[in-house]
């Protein structure tokens, strides 16, 4: 696996140059600790292929998520375009790193074999303007016979950064760099 999260991009063939360009204009003057390099091709539901790339640095203060996504043309003339969106996010608003690892014939384990996929979940102590789930309903009082209108009362959660890699669509040498990256990102919120 390279330790070069530019050679990442270039492999990935995924827009390179605009990948790497946002990723290195958000990365500014400090070096990648780690880093984790995600091109996946989804369908929607009209059948087209749809691909999107997720690149996540850790630096010495900082976790950096960048995502391009590319959108098809609205009409038949145009060119299909992308946008990509880059987040900084200092290491002290990460709340926590869950790691889960998906082994089969678990009882037939042995120790040091590498799962067959891998879940990382970032949650972030702020909502970071991402996604968030907000959970309404109707706000009461404790009188039961009360017929006034309360409002809403609810919750805003905030959506965890997730990547999902296993071996079968990405890799072993993914699935083994996202282990490294999950373990270095982990050390680091704890420093």
């Amino acid at each position: 696996m390279s330790t070069d999260w530019r050679s990442e991009i270039e492999r990935s063939g995924y827009y390179p140059g605009l990948v790497a360009d946002a990723v290195a204009t958000t990365l500014g003057g400090e070096s990648a600790e780690a880093f984790v390099v995600h091109h996946e091709a989804t369908f929607d539901p009209g059948m087209e292929v749809r691909r999107h790339i997720t690149v996540l640095l850790l630096t010495p203060t900082r976790l950096i998520v960048c995502h391009t996504d590319e959108h098809p043309p609205t009409e038949p003339s145009d060119h299909p375009h992308a946008s990509t969106t880059t987040d900084s996010i200092k290491l002290g608003n990460i709340q926590s790193v869950a790691l889960t690892r998906v082994v089969p014939d678990p009882a037939s384990y042995v120790p040091g074999t590498p799962p067959s996929e891998v879940v990382l979940s970032i949650s972030l102590a702020v909502n970071w303007g991402a996604i968030a789930h907000i959970d309404l309903e109707p706000a009461a009082c404790a009188d039961e016979s009360c017929e006034l209108d309360h409002g809403y009362t609810g919750a805003i959660t905030a959506e965890p950064l997730t990547l999902r890699v296993s071996q079968a669509a990405d890799g072993a040498e993914i699935v083994a760099n996202m282990l490294d990256f999950a373990q270095a990102l982990s050390e680091a919120t704890s420093r």
